[in-house]
């Protein structure tokens, strides 16, 4: 019996699932971070805001819910502190999230924020985040992790709720600088 056949049938297929590895892993997440910058869907958010003299539009008030996951492997106790608060567009606004270790292990996580709707994510501005780094905590140790934002004046009238997302991923086995600094 000649296995010649099935060994290089064998071999096409395992090449073909690393190669659909490494698109999946190298080169997905930029064509979608690309995607969603050009067409501003996707409900990322950018990195720290520069506050502006604009002023406070006290005329309005937005809705902003925060909801808290974990990621599949993410073992942290992980909520909103405050489920919801209303703010006028222009206004500074401070909330806190809550995150324990609940490990016999330090531990380091990441944050992934998203809003909806998508629409809505370019006039969410973060002044300060817990999601612009990295949290390592030890084990059995908690945190009160702060978020600061404000909705733009120039978010469309039709918007009068905004939720914000967090997933909090696991990720000491990524992070030895972080991981160092628990200890």
């Amino acid at each position: 019996m000649d296995n010649k056949p099935n060994r290089s049938l064998l071999v096409k297929l395992l090449g073909g699932a690393v190669c659909m590895f490494l698109f999946a892993m190298f080169v997905m997440p930029p064509l979608y971070d690309m995607f969603c910058e050009v067409t501003g869907i996707g409900g990322k958010t950018g990195g720290p805001y520069e506050v502006t003299e604009a002023g406070v539009d006290v005329s309005r008030t937005v809705k902003v819910q925060f909801v808290a996951t974990n990621n599949a492997a993410m073992p942290w106790q992980f909520s909103p502190k405050v489920y919801e608060v209303e703010v006028h567009p222009g206004e500074p606004t401070e909330v806190a999230f809550y995150a324990k270790n609940r490990t016999h292990r330090d531990m380091v996580a990441q944050a992934i924020p998203n809003v909806t709707p998508f629409n809505a994510a370019e006039y969410f501005h973060k002044t300060e985040c817990f999601c612009f780094n990295q949290q390592p905590l030890k084990a059995g140790e908690e945190a009160d992790l702060p978020l600061v934002f404000i909705v733009d004046r120039d978010l469309p009238k039709a918007v009068t709720t905004i939720t914000l997302s967090y997933t909090l991923f696991d990720i000491t086995s990524r992070a030895g600088d972080s991981l160092a600094q628990v200890n």
